[in-house]
């Protein structure tokens, strides 16, 4: 199999921790060149790649075959556009762009030049989220009649980094919120409709740092919330239906594990700690039974690796533009939706 050249931009949090990471364990991927500010900080984690200045440089580059765009939201669609046009296919980090406009215009332009286009949704393959997943499709639960998820933090200081800056793309609805709601989508489709309170909670906050969604389906409700001041955490999912009640506490441990230097094919590797499983509860003879169930375990390598069969062999991409797309025009109903303090369609 031949062996996809990966250019990566950006090396902050994103690119030094969920991207290179991943890519440098993934079979049939190597990156072969950085576009970083930072050649010190490239050189402790990447010593053998090339660090270059510029994103027109990388593109120049006849060798590369995939670009990976992990630099600040408001680049997204820029980079994306100029690497499509350049002949390269590109995955973008989440949130895929500012709007869904922007979303449209890359899904064409990818079109046209015959490139594969795709957001790293990576959330997908948490090992909680995939427990869910399976119990839903699995038919435990029944017929479902609410699923809330949260992520919340405990970060009542603003922080000087973009991310907490005023400006297109900042704020959690754009960060967290875009794994919420690309779960919530992966899950159940596109709502009928959305409904939002967003805020600036924390003092002296510039962007919104909680926000509460409600996704109607006919008379199933999707409830996603985060807020930036919560001590002590409450479940991560609560996923009720006919058949019973399932639970979770705790978080994927991915993250941890790659802020560590862990990697996939590691011992404990997207493993979950028993004393998180969560509890199922269901009806027996008329009583209510609760067993714990192992969560399956996590495994982020899945994108990078559908990326290299999407790329040699004509498969479908891990997570397609579209979904992206969608997950983006939710987050421009909810902008409004909390701004008009109504519910509104999505169409």
């Amino acid at each position: 199999m031949s062996i996809v050249k990966v250019g990566l931009v950006g090396f902050g949090l994103s690119g030094q921790v969920f991207h290179a990471p991943i890519i440098q364990s993934v079979e049939g991927m190597e990156i072969v060149k950085v576009v970083s500010s930072n050649p010190e900080k490239v050189g402790q984690h990447l010593p053998d790649v090339e660090v270059i200045a510029s994103l027109a440089e990388l593109l120049a580059d006849e060798s590369i075959d995939l670009v990976v765009i992990t630099s600040p939201n408001q680049t997204h669609y820029t980079f994306a556009k100029q690497a499509l046009l350049a002949g390269k296919h590109v995955v973008v980090e989440k949130p895929f762009v500012i709007s869904s406009e922007e979303a449209d215009d890359l899904i064409e332009t990818a079109r046209k030049q015959d490139k594969l286009l795709s957001v790293y949704q990576n959330r997908r393959w948490d090992n909680d989220f995939l427990t869910v997943k399976g119990l839903i499709e699995a038919g435990e639960l029944g017929e479902i009649a609410s699923y809330e998820a949260h992520y919340d933090r405990y970060r009542p200081e603003v922080s000087n980094r973009w991310r907490e800056t005023a400006g297109p793309g900042s704020g959690m609805l754009y960060d967290l919120g875009s794994h919420l709601i690309d779960q919530a989508l992966h899950l159940f489709g596109k709502p009928d409709t959305v409904y939002a309170d967003l805020m600036a909670q924390r003092a002296g906050s510039e962007v919104t740092d909680y926000f509460h969604l409600i996704l109607s389906y006919g008379t199933k409700r999707i409830i996603l919330h985060s807020g930036s001041l919560v001590l002590r955490h409450g479940p991560k999912f609560q996923v009720h239906g006919s058949k019973g009640s399932f639970i979770k506490y705790g978080l994927d441990s991915q993250e941890d594990m790659l802020r560590k230097g862990g990697l996939p094919g590691q011992p404990e590797w997207g493993m979950d700690q028993e004393e998180w499983y969560g509890e199922l509860t269901v009806t027996v003879d008329g009583k209510a039974e609760t067993s714990k169930v192992k969560t399956l375990q996590g495994s982020y390598e899945r994108f990078y690796e559908g990326i290299v069969q999407a790329i040699t062999a004509n498969k479908p991409v891990p997570v397609a533009a579209e979904d992206a797309r969608d997950t983006i025009k939710l987050i421009e109903l909810a902008i409004q939706s909390s701004a008009e303090k109504k519910a509104l369609p999505f169409q």
